[in-house]
């Protein structure tokens, strides 16, 4: 059995992972107080690209022209990222343009793990365990973790991995969880991203896709769960309880 197939992939929120026949490029453009990004993106826009994300922030290069104040780091669909920046060097303030690895190329899929601070480390312990096996092998993926108490603040932070790139599934780790956090629970999976939970109490381990009562097990589950490398399809084992 097949951890992912073309119908499930179609139902995954947008990850900026590229997909076969897929162009995703990035491009990294360090400018002066001069040069307007809406012009950027709009004549990146004007010549085919699909902006997936922008980051910008101030330049701190040691030895770099003092006029270069700002960068911004551009992904981008279906426009290679030579094309991008010969786009980008007609840009008035543009001081010089490079081409680097997109962040999915780079770190690929990320498991979230949020909860308790002993139960995420726990988690994260047999996640980023499971993660090396895999990336020996030609994955990419990384794991990220947070520690956080309170109903309102799990619950925020749960909706928000809707939001986060390249976010391909979520651990919940704690001893109670339910109201709120069951509500966001659901969201966020009927937005195609599924959930781990640890054996609780509350409502939360009833709206998960899989249950598991040890929290190192849980980590690697959810590793195989999203590994291409993995033969573990969690489709077949949901609902359930281990």
């Amino acid at each position: 059995m097949s951890t992912h197939d073309d119908a499930r992939d179609h139902d995954l929120p947008d990850l900026s992972i590229p997909s076969v026949g897929t162009v995703l490029s990035a491009i990294e453009v360090r400018a002066t107080d001069d040069a307007d990004l809406t012009e950027l993106l709009l004549r990146l826009r004007d010549a085919g690209a699909d902006v997936v994300t922008i980051n910008s922030f101030p330049a701190t290069k040691k030895g770099e022209d003092d006029q270069v104040t700002r960068v911004f780091d551009i992904e981008l669909r279906d426009l290679a990222a030579m094309e991008a920046l010969q786009v980008a060097a007609t840009v008035p303030g543009v001081s010089t343009a490079g081409a680097r690895p997109t962040l999915g190329q780079v770190f690929g899929k990320r498991v979230i793990v949020i909860g308790g601070g002993a139960q995420v480390a726990q988690v994260a312990l047999g996640a980023v365990s499971e993660s090396d096996r895999h990336n020996l092998r030609g994955e990419r993926i990384s794991v990220d973790t947070m520690a956080l108490v309170g109903e309102d603040e799990i619950a925020a932070a749960v909706r928000a991995v809707a939001d986060l790139p390249r976010a391909h599934i979520l651990v919940l780790a704690g001893s109670l969880m339910g109201g709120e956090i069951t509500r966001a629970v659901r969201e966020l999976r009927q937005l195609g991203i599924p959930v781990v939970a640890l054996s609780m109490a509350g409502s939360v381990s009833a709206e998960a896709d899989l249950v598991v009562s040890d929290p190192v097990q849980a980590g690697t589950m959810a590793v195989m769960a999203i590994a291409d490398t993995a033969r573990f399809d969690l489709d077949k084992l949901r609902g359930r309880r281990y």
